[in-house]
C-alpha cells in the first residue's frame, strides 16, 4: 500500500475516532459515511477499519499507555484530537506493526500539524518518542519537547 493510501487511511481513522469519542456514533456507520463521502478505495477503506477497530479494541491499554508516559495529562481534559492522534499512533507502534515506528510518529506528528493546536505536534512527538525509546529498551533518551520529529 503506497504511502497517499495509508496517509488517507489514517486521516479517515482519525476522524472516525474523534467522532466516536465525541458523539459516540457507530464506528462502521462513521467510517462508511466517510468512505462514501470522499469516494475513498477498498484499500484505505479496508486499512482505515483495521486502525479504527484496532485502536477501540485495545483503547483501555492504550489509553493507560498515554498517561503512564503523559501524567500531567489526564485523558479526560486531553484535547480529543490530540488524544486520538496519539491512540492511532500508538496501536500502530505497539499493536499493529505494519509500518515501523518511527513512520508511524512521523505520520502522527503530520496529523497533529494538519488537525491539532499549535502546540500539538510537539505533544505527539513527545509523547509517541518516549513510548518509542521505552519498547527499543532506551533508558534517558526522550524526544520529549524537543521540538523535533523522532525520525
Amino acid at each position: 500500500m503506497r504511502t497517499t493510501l495509508r496517509r488517507q487511511a489514517r486521516i479517515t481513522a482519525l476522524q472516525t475516532l474523534y467522532e466516536y469519542d465525541t458523539a459516540h456514533h457507530d464506528v462502521d456507520t462513521v467510517l462508511q459515511r466517510h468512505v462514501d463521502e470522499r469516494r475513498l478505495s477498498s484499500r484505505v477503506a479496508e486499512y482505515a477499519g483495521e486502525l479504527a477497530h484496532g485502536v477501540l479494541e485495545h483503547l483501555e491499554a492504550i489509553d493507560n499507555t498515554i498517561q503512564e508516559v503523559a501524567p500531567e495529562w489526564p485523558i479526560a481534559q486531553m484535547a480529543r484530537i490530540d488524544k486520538n492522534i496519539l491512540r492511532l499512533a500508538i496501536y500502530e507502534i505497539l499493536y499493529n506493526n505494519a509500518v515501523p515506528a518511527k513512520a508511524a510518529i512521523n505520520e502522527a506528528v503530520e496529523l497533529a500539524k494538519s488537525f491539532g493546536s499549535d502546540t500539538s505536534s510537539r505533544f505527539v512527538n513527545g509523547v509517541l518518542g518516549t513510548i518509542f525509546n521505552r519498547t527499543q529498551g532506551l533508558s534517558g533518551l526522550s524526544a520529549s519537547g524537543a521540538g523535533s520529529e523522532v525520525r
